[in-house]
């Protein structure tokens, strides 16, 4: 076997380094690949089945399951260290808040579709605002916020005075509209300030001027017809408001 040329046997050592190095780089980069920790494992399954999936808390992970009869798995997501503390599910949606502050909302097809802070919202509560999810409430004892779940775009928020709370879990739905239990330290209240009636919209009142959720090419309607629809829909109005 001839020698190689001084020129190859110079370079050699740097050729082996490069090629060493492939493996651990390409390990690196899979390992490094996803934003916010995710870690989404998407399970074999025999179709997409029509409607909402059903959701679960497994420890540190959600799991979508399908919901037809058997209920196959359809994925699985994780967040690095991270632990989800309430899921909603809704037709195309799939959506977590985490002990972090973060909710995701996740697709049929098992990815995640958007990610959105919420300080203080390790002790919240998912509700949806409307009968098909348009639009999601996350209560936590010092706000309510509402996302518009086709983009987790934040659409209001209602923050709790001092020395009152919101209760995230005991909310009570009477058609369009959710009570939101607000108990406060102050005796000298009005009875009305423990209990808050919030819509789509947000705060239930005959005077709000709401600017509407939907993107700009969907508003077909003014602020004022929806106002007065809203309402019209919400008999709590007058007897909640400020």
């Amino acid at each position: 076997m001839s020698a190689l040329p001084r020129g190859v046997r110079a370079a050699f050592p740097a050729l082996l380094a490069l090629l060493l190095a492939l493996p651990v780089a390409g390990a690196v980069h899979r390992s490094s690949a996803t934003p916010y920790g995710d870690r989404l494992t998407r399970h074999p399954a025999p179709g997409a089945a029509a409607g909402a999936p059903v959701l679960r808390i497994e420890g540190p992970a959600v799991r979508a399951y399908g919901p037809g009869p058997g209920r196959a798995p359809l994925w699985t997501y994780r967040r690095e260290a991270r632990t989800p503390v309430a899921v909603l599910a809704a037709p195309g949606h799939a959506l977590a808040l985490w002990d972090d502050g973060m909710v995701t909302d996740t697709g049929p097809r098992g990815a995640v579709r958007w990610h959105r802070v919420m300080p203080g919202a390790a002790e919240g509560a998912l509700w949806a605002l409307d009968p098909g999810t348009r639009m999601l409430a996350v209560v936590t004892p010092g706000r309510v916020s509402a996302y518009r779940t086709d983009d987790g775009d934040l659409r209001w928020t209602f923050p709790a005075p001092a020395d009152c709370a919101f209760r995230p879990r005991g909310l009570l739905r009477l058609g369009r509209v959710l009570l939101v239990p607000r108990p406060c330290e102050d005796p000298a209240r009005p009875w009305n300030e423990g209990l808050v009636a919030i819509d789509a919209l947000g705060r239930v009142s005959p005077t709000r001027r709401p600017l509407g959720n939907e993107r700009p090419r969907e508003a077909t309607h003014s602020p004022e017809k929806q106002l007065r629809t809203a309402v019209r829909l919400n008999p709590m109005a007058n007897l909640l408001a400020d």
